[in-house]
């Protein structure tokens, strides 16, 4: 039995999942026709919703929202699992906070959209108890497989961030190359294959450079940091010449010059690491 709190796309999703598969469910969410359709159990309240079962999912904006709807509910001997995104300090402060109340705080990250939930490919980061965890990971996991990193709260929310890093940043490196082309009269149709191509073949870099990162040994025999950052040099200089925004070619850019000013020139690229913690 579970209660899922928050039904926007994610929490839709979860609820249809765990509906899917038997689970009994409750949901409870401001808006209530967005219960609509997913075939659970609607509380009248959220102090209902949390009193039903003692596994809560919260899909919420951030860790405020949580607050705004527990406040004044009791949460004493729940598990709250918090799968919204926000900092560190937060996170540790929702843990604070909940355990003050009797409550056990789960933090976790969805690492796929909507409708991927439940899926093959969907998995979900968690963090906090282990005890806890371990009592509830055969359910949590019907979401998506569920991976535990540890007992410190703030690890699910941070691999969580840094796969959305990679992501968000990703995506706004193939619109800023599109609209270079395009400035050039070059239709993203056009260009989508190169693009392709070169997704592809990024997973390559990983593994290395992860030995180089957590050696902090960066060897610049292939390709240095001067050599490297003489190209985000002639990114920043071919945005400006065709009206593109230089926003984050110069971020990149800035990242090359500070490493070559802590003597990191002859280094290979992971060197820009040290600058960057």
């Amino acid at each position: 039995m579970i209660t899922v709190i928050g039904l926007g796309p994610m929490g839709q999703a979860m609820a249809r999942t765990f509906v899917a598969r038997g689970v009994a469910t409750t949901v409870w969410n401001r808006t209530a026709s967005r219960a609509e359709g997913l075939g659970a159990t609607v509380a009248p309240d959220a102090a209902t919703a949390v009193a039903t079962n003692q596994l809560v999912v919260l899909s919420l904006t951030d860790y405020q929202a949580m607050y705004n709807i527990l406040a004044d509910v009791d949460v004493t001997g729940k598990v709250v699992v918090n799968l919204s995104s926000d900092t560190p300090a937060k996170t540790r402060e929702a843990a604070a906070w909940l355990a003050e109340r009797g409550a056990d705080l789960l933090v976790g990250g969805v690492m796929v959209p909507a409708p991927l939930v439940g899926g093959e490919h969907a998995y979900v980061f968690y963090s906090g108890p282990k005890d806890v965890f371990d009592k509830h990971a055969d359910l949590l996991g019907m979401i998506g497989r569920a991976e535990y990193l540890g007992e410190n709260h703030i690890l699910a929310q941070l691999y969580y961030q840094a796969q959305l890093d990679i992501f968000l940043t990703s995506l706004s490196a193939y619109l800023h190359a599109s609209a270079l082309l395009a400035a050039a009269g070059v239709s993203a149709k056009e260009f989508a294959r190169y693009a392709v191509d070169n997704f592809n073949s990024l997973s390559m870099y990983v593994n290395p450079a992860a030995e180089n990162i957590d050696s902090r040994n960066h060897p610049g025999d292939l390709a240095n940091v001067t050599m490297m950052g003489a190209t985000a040099d002639h990114i920043v200089g071919a945005s400006r010449e065709l009206g593109v925004d230089t926003g984050l070619p110069e971020a990149v850019q800035a990242q090359y010059h500070r490493a070559i000013q802590a003597g990191h020139g002859t280094s290979g690229w992971t060197s820009l690491v040290e600058v960057l913690t």
